[in-house]
């Protein structure tokens, strides 16, 4: 049984009997699931996973206090604490008084101000272009059981996916980052005899061709201890996931170099390719650094467009 399995068991068992039998008249306005952070959100999780924050519980969200009030918050706090501390052979921690939940009674407001820098999803062009992937992954993954309100699904729906000029903004700066690190800096830094720099220069040209492709497959990055996993299972462009690892793993000996530096070769023809197929550019070539400029002239809001290619990429 994994995480999220889990999870929904002990609501259905727990959950969804003590809001009948104590808080009837909640259920038309709180939402119940498991997301956030966490490997089960994302159904990543293993027997590693178990040796921290992992547990039997799920989230209750909570819409404003002028529809649910102060009292009746705390009140299915104290309800929700004293829900069984074992199931399944695993064991509930004590939720603590301040910061840090994961599960139990959140306010919709304080979860996705958290994630997104908004309360209700409506982000402005700063806090789109401000908000890190994996933190927008977060907002999303997981499942809502039951929403009875709908604010937690409408918030959802408006936040699935990086608006498409600010896609193309983000996607702009990486193609950039890997025509810099990859198809210039990488055999730069080998002719120089600084194989460090080198292979510095490879792990900047896989963390960029990453976020390009979670972008041309219009997912959401996460956090970088699964990006891998997640970058596995695309519709689109998966099948790099292999070549990029290889990258990371190798040596930067002359042979493995020139090897390495036909690889990072391929990875490009392929996401042009795909840029191509989309029709995110017009370039015509091999240089990547060309696609960027062209996948940004395609920005519609000249406002964006006109502001540095880098913009939207994090540091």
């Amino acid at each position: 049984m994994n995480g999220m399995e889990l999870s929904r068991e002990f609501y259905k068992t727990y959950g969804e009997p003590m809001l009948r039998d104590q808080f009837p008249e909640l259920i038309p306005y709180l939402a119940a699931g498991l997301t956030g952070s966490g490997s089960e959100c994302f159904g990543y999780d293993d027997e590693v996973s178990q040796d921290h924050d992992f547990e039997p519980g799920f989230c209750l969200f909570l819409p404003g206090e002028d529809v649910v009030d102060r009292r009746t918050a705390f009140q299915l706090e104290r309800a929700y604490a004293k829900l069984p501390r074992e199931f399944e052979g695993f064991t509930r921690p004590v939720i603590q008084p301040v910061g840090g939940a994961r599960r139990g009674v959140l306010r919709t407001a304080g979860f996705f101000k958290e994630k997104t820098g908004s309360e209700d999803g409506m982000l402005t062009l700063h806090q789109w272009l401000s908000a890190p992937s994996h933190a927008l992954a977060e907002a999303v993954n997981g499942e809502i059981w039951t929403d009875g309100y709908g604010e937690v699904t409408r918030i959802r729906e408006r936040i699935a996916h990086w608006p498409e000029d600010i896609r193309k903004k983000k996607m702009a700066g990486h193609l950039l980052l890997m025509a810099q690190s990859g198809q210039y800096n990488y055999m730069r830094c080998i002719r120089h005899g600084e194989e460090a720099a080198a292979q510095l220069a490879a792990a900047e040209f896989v963390k960029s061709t990453m976020e390009t492709i979670f972008l041309l497959n219009q997912v959401y990055m996460p956090y970088y201890k699964w990006s891998f996993r997640a970058l596995r299972a695309l519709p689109k462009l998966a099948l790099e996931a292999e070549l990029l690892e290889y990258l990371l793993t190798t040596d930067n000996e002359e042979t493995t170099a020139a090897e390495k530096y036909d690889v990072i070769e391929g990875i490009a023809a392929d996401v042009i390719e795909e840029l191509q197929g989309q029709e995110l550019t017009e370039a015509v070539c091999g240089d990547l650094e060309k696609h960027a400029y062209s996948v940004n002239d395609r920005i519609s809001d000249a406002a964006l467009r006109n502001m540095h290619i880098l913009t939207a990429v994090q540091g």
